[in-house]
């Protein structure tokens, strides 16, 4: 499941759509396709929406099918979990982060990395316009809406020695943060800002990768399903590095169908969510000519697992270099 939440009335029917979607989609994808592509199913972690309009591009334009894939991008179950999923071969392939490889792994489940989807993570703390938090020092004796468990928020309050923060169960909307002048609440910068802006409200944001904690967005998929099947990861990855040039260059026609499958987003905010994506570098790392985009480093994996091995986060001995890989993206 994605660390963030989205904000906003759209949620109950997004899930209803995205279940619709998935009953479609969750068929036996082991057995051959009648037009002889390789069947992938890609486990999302959410329902369509612009922050994965990269893979929904490459399946529009052509890209999966151009590499012999007929991929299918599935609903994540209401009570799901995207490490479950992959690892007992529901699907192929899925969304999620570099922290949260590192912690299923010492949780003994053989997952690896093999393409980052997202350089940084957009995920943020929002604050009215006037509040006087303007740096994570400042969060000293304030309370903060986040997710539970939220691994980021165990980094910032151990940095910046913040033991009488109090945080709050998270919501699935901004009703709280609009009528509170001091909320503040764990964000997507992607999302949440253009509803709280669209409601009136002035706000300012901290992006958590700026406190030091900066995780990839990451496909995944399992240690044994990489070794047996390369040349079909390799394709899977080098269309969706495609997909996701693609659609930061002319988002429109994404756009538009996930609009079809969605109906609970409107153009506004998908338009929002793209150029917010763009401008903040988050898939190519700022590098405009995409050059970058799927790229990972193995000094930042190992900055990650030093941050959650200090904090004890990780719950049994960690292979590190089975963890993720590399030799995907050239």
């Amino acid at each position: 499941m994605r660390s963030g939440l989205k904000a906003g009335s759209h949620f109950l029917y997004g899930i209803f759509i995205f279940a619709v979607i998935g009953l479609a989609a969750c068929r036996d994808r082991q057995s051959p396709s009648a037009n002889g592509l390789t069947p992938i199913r890609l486990q999302l972690d959410w329902y369509p929406q612009p922050e994965q309009g990269g893979f929904f591009a490459a399946q529009l334009a052509g890209y999966y099918r151009a590499e012999g894939l007929d991929v299918s991008l599935l609903p994540i179950p209401q009570y799901g979990s995207v490490a479950q999923i992959v690892s007992t071969g529901k699907a192929e392939f899925g969304l999620g982060s570099s922290d949260q490889v590192l912690e299923w792994n010492s949780n003994g489940l053989p997952l690896v990395a093999v393409f980052a989807t997202m350089q940084h993570d957009p995920q943020a703390i929002m604050v009215h316009k006037n509040s006087p938090i303007r740096d994570f020092n400042d969060l000293s004796g304030h309370s903060i809406a986040a997710q539970t468990g939220a691994t980021w928020l165990k980094y910032v309050i151990n940095r910046y020695h913040l033991h009488d923060v109090r945080q709050l169960p998270t919501t699935l909307s901004i009703a709280n943060f609009l009528a509170d002048p001091g909320y503040v609440q764990q964000i997507f910068i992607t999302s949440e800002p253009f509803f709280a802006e669209q409601a009136g409200a002035q706000v300012r944001n901290l992006l958590i990768s700026s406190s030091g904690y900066d995780p990839y967005r990451v496909i995944l998929t399992t240690r044994d399903y990489a070794a047996q099947r390369p040349d079909v990861v390799a394709r899977f990855v080098r269309a969706s590095i495609r997909g996701w040039n693609e659609y930061l260059r002319d988002p429109g026609p994404t756009n538009a169908q996930l609009l079809q499958l969605n109906p609970a987003l409107n153009p506004a905010q998908e338009a929002y969510t793209a150029k917010a994506l763009r401008e903040g570098g988050f898939v190519t790392g700022g590098d405009t000519t995409g050059t970058q985009t799927g790229r990972m480093d193995a000094a930042r994996w190992n900055a990650m697992y030093e941050q959650l091995k200090s904090l004890g986060i990780l719950n049994g001995p960690v292979d590190l270099t089975a963890t993720y890989s590399l030799k995907y993206v050239q």
